[in-house]
């Protein structure tokens, strides 16, 4: 019965953080239509078959339908018909028709703007540093640090989950050869030890400043040929809180990483495709989203699981940017080479590019789902 109700959960999660991602979208779109007088016919929530009207008042009917996966817009001429129609899509300036598309993307944006900004108003989760190891001989053994110790603060200082272990690292190795104050976490009780780090000597030439993990080796050049063993962050019961004037920055620094690291993905997703596309791609499809949805949610809690619903806001931004028909940057690129191409770009041809692009992300998600499947039943 555990094991039905995480599963009815996770589903739920994944359609209702997908479907307010895609019905945000939507709304930019719906927005900016209105602003421009464009006559807009339907806003739908979930996709049809139609479950019900909620509202047919005025020229646009408001529906709910059965597929629970965001909503959508129809404009009227939005296909390229009804040019003659001084309200229609189809009949307004390019600006105004980039605009509308573009808005969609505008509005993820923002929305990951405001999940980032919003959790750094309210804390963001501490972490900690796991002990996997002991140097005999550390700073760590003489100060009866133990493996399975968790160090939650150096000298009273908490470090955010979202920020990495780095800071906390980075702390420990500024300080050296000082004596700080280590708050532990042993099984259920805090413990308050006191180390005497490394000297920096001593960290220059790889050893860790309080000796939690092994020694790196290094060779005649000074590089790294052996890491020691990688340090593993666990949650705490802190949290870590900014000043309020800070809150704007982190959120739009936060965006602005979550988007580069979006798009250095979508790079490597192409060359992936291109190079090696029998090989399990570096990107998820629905099946494998919603599998990190479902384990972020149990093991690491609901703001955790907010956060990443920012990194997927990101996402649908920059994967709606792009210029592949019938993606809102596709049907911008339609737009302007329409603009100087004119009538030899018909509206029939215009339609097959669509309907082709349609068929190739539909056949993309299939393939990445396949190996999201795979995924799943190899157990990792």
């Amino acid at each position: 019965m555990d094991g039905f109700i995480r599963t009815l959960v996770t589903i739920v999660l994944f359609f209702g953080i997908l479907g307010l991602l895609v019905l945000v979208h939507e709304v930019g779109h719906f927005i900016t239509a209105r602003l421009f007088k464009v006559r807009v016919l339907e806003f739908g929530v979930g996709f049809p078959p139609r479950a019900r009207v909620l509202r047919d008042q005025g020229e646009t009917v408001y529906t709910l339908n059965w597929l629970p996966i965001g909503g959508f817009v129809k404009l009227e001429g939005e296909d390229g018909d009804e040019a003659d129609d001084p309200r229609s899509f189809a009949s307004q300036p390019l600006w105004k028709k980039l605009v509308i598309l573009l808005a969609g993307v505008v509005m993820n944006v923002v929305l990951a703007f405001a999940i980032f900004a919003g959790i750094a108003l309210t804390g963001d989760p501490a972490i900690g540093v796991y002990v996997p190891y002991v140097d005999p001989g550390s700073p760590a053994e003489t100060a009866s640090v133990r493996v399975g110790d968790v160090i939650e603060r150096v000298e009273g200082q908490a470090y955010g989950m979202f920020t990495g272990l780095e800071p906390l690292l980075d702390d420990l190795r500024d300080q050296a050869g000082q004596t700080v104050a280590l708050t532990v976490r042993r099984g259920d009780d805090l413990v308050e030890l006191t180390a005497t780090l490394r000297t920096a000597d001593e960290v220059d030439a790889g050893k860790g400043a309080l000796g939690i993990g092994k020694a790196a080796v290094r060779d005649d050049r000074g590089n790294v040929v052996e890491p020691g063993i990688p340090l593993e962050g666990r949650l705490t019961r802190d949290k870590v809180t900014y000043p309020v004037e800070d809150v704007l920055g982190i959120g739009v620094e936060r965006t602005v990483t979550a988007t580069g690291l979006i798009i250095d993905g979508v790079g490597q997703l192409v060359t992936a495709i291109v190079t090696r596309p029998t090989e399990p791609p570096p990107a998820s499809g629905p099946v494998g989203i919603a599998t990190q949805i479902g384990d972020v949610f149990w093991s690491l809690g609901p703001i955790v699981t907010l956060y990443l619903a920012g990194i997927l806001s990101a996402n649908l931004a920059v994967v709606n940017i792009l210029p592949f028909p019938p993606l809102d940057g596709g049907r911008m690129l339609m737009l302007i080479l329409k603009r100087f191409v004119g009538e030899r770009l018909s509206l029939r041809a215009e339609r097959l590019t669509y309907f082709v692009g349609f068929a190739m992300l539909l056949a993309f998600l299939v393939w990445v789902t396949a190996f999201d499947i795979a995924r799943g039943l190899g157990g990792g």
